[in-house]
């Protein structure tokens, strides 16, 4: 009785664990973005409502090696604050699998660290790939090199098209089935030992990523560091993975993303906008 009662308490601390664990880096995710991610700039000011945000002259900047880093590091951080509380319920379940399969003594904490790493992998190859275009939008004069948000109607006319035909694509419904199921998942993806859960985890991000990155990239149409976009760009991936109807969600998401996005494309032909 007195053994089973420990267990119990085992399991419970690490259950107590992994979730403090993810909210920890999470929390800090966030306060490092409201800080300007390294970037010296206050979120604050390069926070709008207005749509599109103000254009800004300027001239374009070359970028120093440790600002290729800051960039990336900006990228993966804001990845993270806005995908991991989607992610949670994956990452939870793998540990309670992981628990139930194991020894007591053995733990799931490291396992599902092992997990959570390759998640955060697979975000950090988007943000290498996200920062390079950035600079690439920048070096051309399409994104404001300090606002970090789109200086073309045209690019903000083509970001919102892109995303919202992705929205109501084939491909998008199949990485969101297999978001939206954690464990179809881990019963198709299931490797053992922690390289397996570091392959799991990674696999899993990618998936996330086939899921959300156009929707991530219209962060170039609305501010890289513009919180508003960043929350409620947040705040749908997590509507999209949790409600009970998704697909709601998501074609009506996509219809006005495409709307608004022929809108914008015809005010730039008519009036002559770059």
């Amino acid at each position: 009785m007195t053994g089973h009662t420990a267990t119990e308490r085992l399991l419970r601390r690490e259950r107590l664990l992994v979730v403090a664990g993810l909210l920890g880096v999470c929390l800090l995710s966030w306060v490092y973005l409201l800080d300007g991610a390294g970037t010296g700039m206050s979120t604050v000011a390069m926070t709008t409502w207005q749509f599109p945000p103000p254009r800004y002259g300027g001239t374009v900047a070359a970028w120093p090696a440790v600002y290729w880093l800051i960039m990336v590091g900006m990228w993966w951080v804001m990845m993270i604050a806005m995908m991991l509380p989607s992610a949670a319920p994956m990452i939870l379940l793998y540990a309670r699998v992981v628990r139930h399969n194991r020894k007591p003594a053995a733990g799931a904490v490291v396992p599902t660290a092992a997990f959570l790493l390759g998640y955060l992998v697979a975000w950090l190859l988007f943000s290498l790939a996200a920062t390079l275009l950035q600079w690439l939008l920048e070096q051309a004069g399409l994104v404001h090199g300090m606002m970090m948000w789109s200086n073309s109607h045209t690019l903000t006319a083509i970001l919102l098209l892109g995303a919202g035909f992705y929205q109501l694509s084939p491909l998008k419904n199949t990485c969101l089935a297999h978001c939206r199921s954690p464990a179809a998942f881990l019963s198709r993806h299931w490797h053992n030992g922690r390289t397996g859960a570091l392959r799991m985890g990674l696999v899993h991000g990618l998936y996330c990523i086939g899921c959300c990155w156009m929707l991530m990239l219209l962060l170039f149409a609305g501010g890289v560091m513009n919180l508003v976009w960043i929350a409620g760009l947040a705040l749908l991936v997590l509507l999209e993975k949790l409600v009970p109807r998704p697909a709601l969600v998501v074609r009506s998401t996509g219809v006005m993303l495409v709307a608004a996005g022929a809108v914008m494309l015809l005010q730039a032909a008519v009036y002559g906008w770059a």
